[in-house]
């Protein structure tokens, strides 16, 4: 493997408009490696750092010039002439740099985009497909089968204005058949959906995430009843073409120990919360349950997990994509699945060790997409098919969506091919 020649780190736009970056590594034999790292409107407290600017004159605050530069002139210094294939020890060389529990010296940011471009460099060198190359560096067992999409199709919270309190509900694909026909099948859902809103007078102007944002429902259990009905009408079968996954996002609804649901007028504790998601068990289809509790609330998250029995009970804020939390969570039995995404962790080997941990426990994992802050880099996706995730999470439309889609499909197309 050839070692790194350069690497250049330079500010682009987002998904939202504000800033994100973007990092070049060229290694010596002249192959290049890029990408750009994602973040999230909607972010847990125990995320790794992304290090913003701070100068009002700019983006409101929002730029990253000098997580650019922390790439450009510390991590390069320090990164060049080594090689590029020593994945884990280039990333624990920046995290013992950083130095710090949430990187917040040098930014995760900063961290994670050298780290996921020289990943790409070294699969180009190898001249394998990224998730083929993932899987050789890590020592990973490949595995035959892709992951299922889970489509955004309504979206409330931080992600769509006067929608639900709860941020996500998903369509997930189940059953056996190709990435391409599920992918299909749900976009032909999404369609479906479109039509019972516009029925309804709500509408169908999306969110960030590429979803639904309908203002004015009268609750937050209306969404589910949408998306049962889109299933029908589109021509298929609940609970087993397709299934409904909810995202509650319950952390930017808790304060003072409370969730306040604010369309019904109504403030619970986490007991009580959790006693209204449990009809939802048996009234719909469901697939999943993700941070219907706050990210900090463990008592209620063991609760939880245990009232639901096998379903997945999907952590996301709770964990970060952060080995401790994850392990903690584990060892309490506070989630039995987890969502993984790589602007949480900061590196790549992170991101790729709690997802082994996942598996070693017989645990779902779950790559997503970011709210707010998603770019057009794809690496999510190989990464889901690189540790044998059983979804993949992205909105249904937009630029910055789809193109994961369109990559999951590619990399079906490479497979059968």
């Amino acid at each position: 493997m050839s070692k790194i020649k350069t690497i250049k780190a330079r500010e682009i736009l987002a998904s939202g408009g504000a800033p994100t970056l973007e990092v070049t590594v060229t290694l010596e034999s002249g192959v290049v490696g890029e990408a750009s790292v994602s973040y999230g409107a909607s972010a847990g407290s125990h995320e790794s750092t992304v290090l913003l600017d701070g100068d009002q004159k700019r983006y409101g605050g929002k730029g990253m010039l000098l997580a650019v530069k922390n790439i450009n002139e510390i991590i390069g210094a320090k990164l060049l002439g080594l090689e590029a294939g020593e994945q884990r020890a280039l990333d624990k060389m920046m995290v013992d740099m950083d130095g710090t529990e949430n990187k917040g010296k040098l930014g995760g940011n900063a961290i994670l985009g050298v780290s996921m471009a020289v990943a790409r460099a070294a699969a180009n060198e190898a001249n394998l497909p990224l998730y083929k190359y993932l899987q050789q560096s890590f020592n990973l067992v490949p595995i035959n089968t892709l992951p299922k999409p889970m489509i955004v199709m309504i979206e409330g919270g931080k992600h769509a204005a006067d929608s639900t309190d709860l941020q996500e509900y998903l369509v997930a694909a189940m059953g056996n058949k190709s990435a391409a026909e599920n992918i299909r099948i749900e976009m032909e859902i999404y369609e479906a959906l479109k039509k019972i809103l516009k029925r309804e007078g709500k509408s169908t102007n999306v969110g960030n995430e590429g979803a639904f944002a309908p203002s004015g429902l009268s609750s937050n259990e209306k969404p589910i009843e949408y998306l049962v009905e889109a299933i029908k009408n589109a021509g298929y079968i609940p609970g087993v073409d397709a299934g409904i996954s909810i995202d509650a996002a319950a952390s930017e609804f808790f304060t003072e120990g409370k969730y306040n649901l604010k369309i019904e007028n109504k403030v619970l504790s986490g007991t009580e919360l959790i006693e209204y998601y449990l009809p939802w068990l048996t009234k719909y289809p469901m697939v999943s349950f993700e941070d219907m509790l706050d990210e900090d609330d463990w008592e209620n998250w063991v609760e939880l997990t245990g009232r639901i029995g096998n379903m997945p009970n999907i952590a996301d804020d709770l964990t970060a994509t952060n080995m401790k939390r994850w392990q903690k969570a584990i060892e309490m039995k506070a989630a039995n699945a987890i969502l993984i995404k790589l602007n949480q962790a900061g590196t790549v080997s992170e991101t790729i060790d709690c997802c082994i941990e996942a598996k070693e426990n017989s645990m779902w994992t779950v790559p997503s997409h970011r709210g707010g802050g998603e770019s057009n880099d794809t690496f999510m996706v190989d990464l889901a098919v690189a540790v044998g995730s059983e979804y993949i999470k992205v909105g249904p439309t937009r630029g910055e969506r789809v193109c994961k889609y369109n990559r999951l499909m590619r990399i079906e197309e490479e497979m059968e091919g």
